[in-house]
C-alpha cells in the first residue's frame, strides 16, 4: 500500500535531483523563440497566427511545457497595447492606499506579513471599479488560450495583486493551491493520485506591471520540479529548501509580459534588492471547473438543523467520536476555500478555519445551539466579498 500512502519520510533530494536534470530543448517546442535557464519563452508576435490559426498545435505544445517539459513558460509582449497594463497599474495603487490609509495589513501566504502590499480579490475589485478597463484587460487571448489549453472551457479565474516594495525579502520555495496550501500531516491524508490531481486543477500565472530587473527580485523557480512526485511533502524540508535556494533560475521579466507555471513547480518570489522598484505582478490563479459538487447545498442551514442531535449523540449518549467526526464531514463544508482572504485571512497556518473546525470546536467546548448558529453566520459573512 505504499504506492497509495506517502509520507514525508520518503522525500529524497536524489529523486527531485533526477527529474530537475532533464535539459529543455528549444527543438521539442517549435513555437517557442528560445529557452533561458530552462525556461521556454514565447514571443506574442511570433505566435499570433497561431493562436488564430493553430490554435489546438499551441496549446498542445503549452500543455507540453507545462506537463512533461520545465513546467514553466514565458510569453513576452503578451498585452500589445501596454496603456491597458499602466491603467490597471492607476487602479491598484489607488486600491493599495485606500488599504494603508484604512490601517492593517494584508497577508501573505509564503511571506512575512507587511513586507508587501497585496490586493485580493483584485479581479472582483477591478471590475466593480474600472469595468471598462476589465474588458481591455481580460480579452488578452494569450491569458484565455493558455487557460483553456490547460483546464478546458468554464475554467474561472481569480487574481491577487502582489507588490514586493524595495528591501521586500524573498519567499520561502513552496508550491501553490491546492495540496500546496497544507500542512505536511494534511497532505499525508491525501492518496497519492490526489497529490497527482492537485496540480491539473488550478494554473499559476503573472502579469508584470512593471519592468522587473533581477535587482528587483522576480519569481525563482526551479524548472522540471513539478514532475517530482512527493514535492507537496518535500518543500518544507530543510534539505529541499537548501537546494532550491542554490539552484533556481530568475528571469528579468518586461512590462507586460505574462508567466504561466504549473502549481506543483517549486518557486518563490525574490528579495526585491532595489532601492526604487515597486515590484507589482497581478497573480493569476485559474480554477478547473472539475472541482465542484454537483448540487448546491444550504450547508449552514444543515448544520444547525442537526446540531442538537448531534450534540446530545456526542455529549449525552457518547457515541463514538468517529461517528460523530463522519456525521460532520458529511454535513459541514471540510474545506476553507474559496473566501475572502481581505477578512477571512489564515491564522496560524495557511488556510482559514472551516466550517467543519467550527462545528468540531462547538461539540469540543459544548456550545448551545444559538452560540453554533451564531459562529457559523459570521464565518460566512467572512467568506462574503461585500
Amino acid at each position: 500500500m505504499a504506492d497509495v500512502w506517502l509520507s514525508a519520510g520518503d522525500c529524497r533530494l536524489s529523486d527531485l535531483l533526477e527529474v530537475t536534470s532533464t535539459p529543455t530543448v528549444l527543438t521539442d517546442y517549435p513555437h517557442a523563440s528560445e529557452v533561458v535557464d530552462g525556461v521556454v519563452v514565447y514571443e506574442r508576435e511570433h505566435i499570433g497566427d497561431a493562436l488564430v490559426g493553430h490554435r489546438r498545435e499551441l496549446q498542445a505544445e503549452i500543455v507540453s511545457v507545462l506537463l512533461d517539459g520545465p513546467g514553466i513558460a514565458v510569453f513576452t509582449g503578451a498585452f500589445d497595447d501596454i496603456s491597458v497594463i499602466d491603467s490597471a497599474t492607476g487602479v491598484f495603487n489607488e486600491i493599495i492606499a485606500e488599504q494603508q490609509a484604512a490601517g492593517g495589513a494584508a497577508g501573505d501566504h509564503f511571506g512575512r506579513p507587511g513586507a508587501n502590499d497585496r490586493i485580493w480579490n483584485a479581479l472582483e475589485k477591478l471590475a466593480v471599479r474600472a469595468p471598462d478597463l476589465f474588458v481591455r484587460y481580460y480579452a488578452n487571448d494569450i491569458i484565455a488560450s493558455v487557460s483553456q489549453a490547460w483546464l478546458g472551457p468554464g475554467y474561472q479565474v481569480t487574481s491577487q495583486v502582489n507588490v514586493v516594495n524595495p528591501g521586500g525579502a524573498a519567499q520561502q520555495v513552496h508550491r501553490d493551491y491546492h495540496l500546496g496550501f497544507q500542512s505536511n500531516e494534511v497532505a499525508e491524508d491525501f492518496p497519492a493520485h490526489a497529490h497527482r490531481l492537485s496540480p491539473l486543477l488550478t494554473l499559476q500565472g503573472a502579469v508584470a506591471h512593471c519592468d522587473m530587473p533581477i535587482e528587483s527580485g522576480p519569481t525563482l523557480y526551479l524548472p522540471h520540479s513539478q514532475k517530482y512526485g512527493l514535492g507537496y511533502l518535500a518543500w518544507r524540508l530543510p534539505e529541499f529548501r537548501d537546494h532550491f535556494a542554490s539552484h533556481h533560475v530568475q528571469l528579468p521579466l518586461a512590462k507586460g509580459d505574462i508567466v504561466f507555471f504549473n502549481p506543483a513547480l517549486f518557486h518563490a518570489a525574490g528579495t526585491n534588492r532595489s532601492t526604487d522598484i515597486r515590484r507589482m505582478a497581478n497573480l493569476l490563479q485559474v480554477s478547473s471547473p472539475f472541482g465542484r459538487a454537483m448540487e448546491s447545498i444550504d450547508r449552514e442551514g444543515l448544520v444547525a438543523a442537526i446540531y442538537d442531535d448531534l450534540r446530545k449523540a456526542h455529549v449525552t449518549e457518547g457515541r463514538d467520536r468517529r461517528d460523530v467526526d463522519n456525521v460532520i464531514a458529511a454535513s459541514a463544508e471540510g474545506y476553507s476555500f474559496p473566501t475572502n482572504l481581505d477578512r477571512d485571512q489564515p491564522v496560524g497556518g495557511l488556510a482559514p478555519m472551516t466550517q467543519a473546525a467550527i462545528v468540531t470546536l462547538a461539540l469540543d467546548e459544548d456550545w448551545d445551539h444559538a452560540t453554533l448558529v451564531k459562529a457559523l453566520a459570521d464565518q460566512v459573512e467572512r467568506t462574503r466579498t461585500h
